[in-house]
């Protein structure tokens, strides 16, 4: 029971991720912190692999492997979600450039135009 109510709350949070704008600073915070945690934890794993067990009969999971696949799949989620903001993000910045060249171009365009008036000739010819 109370493991299912971490993983609801745990995609409820990458929803919410997903429905944040995106900022700079605060999200490299926050992925620093994450990862620290993530290496804590998983040390604590790997020296004492009994207290994954211990957590998972702790919190409602039959084994720790169980556990550690629930994380995992978090993780993951995560991970999309994360790399999907990022390109999209990456994405409006590109349409975003490809438009300001394009009009660029446009303007170097009408004044390289401009300045040649229309009816004149090239310097040189004989009318």
């Amino acid at each position: 029971m109370i493991i299912q109510i971490l993983l609801v709350i745990g995609v409820i949070a990458v929803g919410l991720f997903l429905a944040r704008p995106t900022g700079g600073d605060r999200h490299l915070a926050l992925r620093r912190l994450f990862m620290a945690l993530f290496v804590l934890v998983a040390v604590i794993s790997i020296l004492f692999p009994q207290w994954l067990s211990w957590l998972a009969n702790t919190i409602g999971v039959g084994r720790g492997a169980d556990l550690l696949l629930y994380a995992l799949v978090l993780a993951f989620l995560i991970t999309v979600a994360t790399s999907y903001r990022r390109n999209v993000a990456t994405n409006r910045r590109i349409t975003q450039l490809a438009r300001e060249i394009t009009l660029s171009r446009a303007a170097a365009e009408d004044r390289d135009a401009g300045e040649q008036a229309p009816g004149t000739e090239r310097a040189g010819r004989p009318e």
